[in-house]
């Protein structure tokens, strides 16, 4: 992973916004995509200098209103400045403590056998830690274990219509928000590169540097062999006590067609639906 994670991040970011986007008049062309580190740098209230050395990773203690500025110049959203924020305490630690695995408690796991709907808990690195009967009913997606962006990107590779552009670019934003002020944890660097070396659009995708927060709440569409088409209305709970770990639920948006369908897969032996 990136030794410089946060000066990278304020470079891609930089590149992506327009001059009109942040007010500055151009008056001749350029050479270089987006902002120039000059242009950030007077927006910011500080000198170019020190953004370089910012941007460099030769400064490594930025305050945070230097940081706040510099956001407000990117026009990053609040996930956004989350993540700066983070990255900049990942670089003010000295070690980084060891990695807990990840674990599901087993009341957790008690209740989720009690929902009569789909549910499941994902990890911060979107692992399948845990999903009750009728959610790996629902899809192999969800199967614990597995990785649900890992599980996607590979489909996607192979041909398989398990979703758009913007569904893969989505997850890929919220795995960069996970990761955080960790982004040199081994397990994210060995996802990283195994997902780079499957698919070029995974890799366009994390070389964005966008990161967005998982959605309270979202929709899906899954055709399912037995019960057909099912759309599904999702919601997502932080888990209080873990690292990082969601809580998602699941239920039919039309609750009159979708919930018959979901009660008659809870009654079926199965676990070997399609997904898209």
């Amino acid at each position: 992973m990136a030794k410089n994670a946060l000066g990278e991040y304020l470079r891609a970011r930089r590149e992506q916004i327009t001059p009109a986007e942040a007010g500055v008049r151009v008056t001749n062309a350029r050479r270089v995509p987006g902002l120039r580190r000059d242009e950030v740098a007077m927006l910011s209230g500080i000198s170019t200098e020190y953004y370089t050395r910012l941007e460099q990773g030769r400064d490594r203690r930025p305050s945070a209103q230097v940081l706040d500025a510099i956001v407000r110049v990117l026009g990053l959203d609040e996930a956004g400045h989350a993540h700066v924020h983070r990255l900049s305490e990942s670089i003010a630690r000295r070690r980084r403590p060891p990695r807990r695995v990840e674990r599901v408690r087993p009341g957790l796991m008690e209740l989720l056998d009690l929902l009569p709907l789909p549910a499941w808990i994902e990890g911060r690195y979107l692992d399948m830690l845990y999903a009750n009967a009728l959610a790996q009913a629902l899809s192999p997606l969800f199967t614990p274990g597995t990785n649900l962006l890992r599980s996607v990107v590979r489909q996607a590779a192979d041909g398989d219509d398990v979703g758009s552009d913007t569904y893969v670019r989505a997850l890929v934003a919220q795995l960069r928000a996970s990761a955080g002020g960790d982004p040199d944890d081994p397990q994210l660097a060995a996802l990283v590169g195994e997902l780079m070396l499957i698919d070029d659009d995974f890799s366009a995708a994390w070389l964005r540097q966008e990161v967005q927060a998982h959605p309270a709440s979202t929709t899906t569409h899954l055709d399912h062999p037995q019960v057909g088409p099912l759309d599904l209305a999702v919601e997502k709970f932080r888990l209080v006590g873990t690292e990082e770990q969601v809580l998602v639920i699941a239920r039919g948006n039309n609750r009159t067609t979708d919930a018959a369908a979901i009660t008659l897969l809870a009654s079926m032996n199965t676990t070997s639906p399609h997904a898209r």
